[in-house]
């Protein structure tokens, strides 16, 4: 019996092309038939291959930099309340203590810090990293050729619409010279 946090038995299905525009048209095929949890790996960047298989739009670092930099504004406005009224009141020229123009500097470099702080560790964490390892390299052909010469197709089997089988099949009739089941 399984546990309910059992790791999958297989990672995905990991197809080989013989050259990059075969590999291109697969993953477009591929994109069209529905599959969105698939990564693609080349020995060199090819541009297209990454606008069919990631979707840029729907990325969350944007609102975790804007909320990082809301918090560091209001973290900033309260450093700042705290030790120009409270801590350290101080009566500079005869203004109030609660001086807001005083406090635009800090609010603007806090919020700055933050937002870039946020935007940093958010991208490493949404990106997975540091991955150390990937299992991809279970498949010995990847680890043979696979950052020389080789370009290969990886659908993985969180992807709704993977069922072992007919990902096969469908891999094989996309032109793919070879398709090796990944281990996780």
């Amino acid at each position: 019996m399984q546990s309910a946090t059992a790791r999958p038995a297989l990672h995905g299905l990991l197809a080989e092309y013989r050259s990059a525009q075969k590999l291109v048209a697969a993953a477009e095929q591929a994109h069209r038939a529905g599959f969105r949890a698939m990564d693609a790996y080349t020995p060199y960047p090819i541009e297209h291959l990454s606008e069919v298989v990631c979707d840029h739009h729907k990325s969350k670092v944007p609102l975790i930099c804007l909320t990082g930099g809301v918090v560091g504004a209001l973290a900033g406005w309260a450093l700042v309340y705290w030790t120009s009224t409270i801590a350290y009141p101080v009566n500079v020229g005869g203004r109030p203590f609660n001086s807001w123009p005083a406090f635009i500097p800090v609010i603007f470099e806090c919020t700055i810090l933050f937002a870039a702080f946020a935007a940093g560790i958010g991208m490493i964490a949404l990106n997975r990293l540091p991955e150390p390892y990937h299992p991809v390299f279970n498949v010995a052909r990847f680890r043979e050729v696979g950052a020389r010469d080789g370009y290969f197709l990886c659908i993985e089997a969180t992807d709704p619409r993977f069922e072992p089988a007919a990902t096969r099949e469908f891999l094989l009739a996309s032109g793919a010279v070879e398709v090796n089941d990944v281990a996780p």
